[in-house]
């Protein structure tokens, strides 16, 4: 096994196709196919399962996968450290879908700039901020744990070799457009809630309600709409009074002013529960000077944004 096949599978795995990935590498289809069966007959299984959608990864290929990426991320932190001066060195955070954590990545980048940095900032699903982190994707995740969630989130991280540091606790808050009929309660209750749609980012999986970035998730609501992004999200507020539970931070200058936070009014069924916001990370290990600067930012945005 060799470092350019380890490249061309990750590749593929990227890209979801042979064609696709094959046109990244700048090689033929043929060439490429030729590396994966060469790869696939010295680790005696099939890494990934040709179909007309495309390549997917098998059971097998998908662990292969996880390991090779962990290896090839460690191959570039040396080359970029002590090799290719030139190489850009690369930074990259995870994170649901947080404005402060935004903030912060920006603020991060004015100061080490773009020229000798490749910055990403991904706001996705609980579980891929797991696996990027694991497999080095990215340096830094940025989740939250409760109660509810605690036992499958701690499990997956010691998988995964990662840590949570916890940066602050926050109760409950409904969040919604500043002109929906109850935005200016001093307090509403999922009784008054009721009438209009919960607002939920889809996450995977069959279990996805335990990995759910709203608090209450175990709750069962009558009206519920699934989003994919913090735009969509917004646009269902304005237009259908949607709402959603969060941990009432918000970046005016991510969010903007025509959303307000409410705080959640529990009852005998429905106890407020605590947010335990922070970061993930390789247990083992350093964070790069990029990385503690990034949660220096994050420290800093949760203190100018965070209700007190």
């Amino acid at each position: 096994m060799t470092l350019q096949q380890i490249y061309y599978a990750l590749t593929i795995s990227d890209y979801g196709s042979m064609n696709k990935a094959a046109d990244k590498l700048g090689i033929s289809q043929p060439t490429l196919t030729s590396s994966m069966r060469e790869l696939e007959r010295e680790t005696g299984f099939e890494i990934f399962l040709r179909t007309h959608k495309g390549a997917v990864p098998t059971s097998e290929g998908a662990e292969f996968l996880k390991s090779i990426g962990q290896l090839y991320r460690q191959y570039e932190l040396v080359c970029e450290k002590y090799i290719d001066k030139d190489m850009k060195r690369k930074f990259g955070v995870s994170t649901q879908h947080y404005s402060f954590a935004v903030s912060a990545f920006i603020e991060t980048v004015k100061q080490f700039g773009t020229l000798e940095f490749e910055f990403a900032v991904r706001e996705t699903e609980t579980l891929n901020i797991i696996r990027d982190v694991g497999s080095l994707r990215s340096e830094i995740g940025v989740l939250y744990m409760s109660n509810f969630n605690r036992k499958p989130l701690t499990k997956l991280l010691e998988e995964n070799e990662l840590e949570f540091i916890e940066l602050i606790r926050c109760s409950a808050y409904v969040y919604m457009w500043k002109g929906h009929p109850l935005a200016k309660e001093t307090s509403i209750g999922l009784e008054q809630l009721a009438p209009y749609p919960c607002l939920s980012f889809e996450q995977n999986g069959n279990n996805g309600y335990l990995f759910a970035e709203e608090i209450l998730s175990e709750n069962i609501y009558p009206r519920m709409i699934k989003a994919t992004d913090r735009a969509a999200m917004g646009e269902l507020m304005r237009t259908l009074n949607g709402y959603t539970l969060c941990s009432g931070i918000l970046c005016e200058e991510m969010n903007g002013s025509e959303y307000v936070v409410v705080p959640f009014h529990e009852d005998s069924e429905n106890h407020n529960s605590i947010m335990e916001i922070g970061y993930i990370r390789k247990k083992h290990g350093s964070l790069s000077e990029i990385g503690e600067r990034y949660i220096e930012e994050l420290r800093k945005s949760l203190d100018i944004n965070a209700i007190r």
